[in-house]
């Protein structure tokens, strides 16, 4: 990103791209962490790959959004996973690689991908 019209069209073109649902429309939400230390640190890639695997799985009852400071700057790239019944997963260092992984273990077969979760990565 250069100038601020890049970054107003990226945006924009995710917004089109994620698109906004309401509470219950949904079986699992994705939050890419976006505040300025997850952006530096690689987030936008991994917001993008998580919506380029959601749209080629057609997972339609599966949100992903951005959301702002976790509090956890040292980790980031930053994905938290909300399932169904409400379990909080926490992938750290994340990047677009790692992604499809964690769709496909996580997201669709209900298995957390625990070597990219906080808990393995506290150290």
């Amino acid at each position: 990103m250069k100038t601020i019209a890049e970054l107003q069209a990226l945006r924009d073109e995710m917004k089109g791209k994620v698109g906004v649902r309401r509470e219950g429309e949904y079986r699992t939400k994705i939050l890419v962490g976006m505040a300025t230390c997850g952006i530096a640190a690689g987030a936008r890639p991994v917001l993008a790959e998580c919506v380029k695997e959601i749209e080629t799985r057609k997972l339609k009852d599966v949100y992903v959004g951005q959301t702002g400071c976790i509090g956890i700057c040292q980790f980031e790239p930053v994905v938290e996973i909300y399932d169904e019944d409400g379990t909080k997963t926490t992938y750290v260092h994340m990047t677009a690689d790692k992604v499809p992984k964690v769709i496909a273990q996580h997201v669709v077969n209900g298995s957390p991908v625990v070597e990219y979760t906080i808990g393995a990565n506290a150290n």
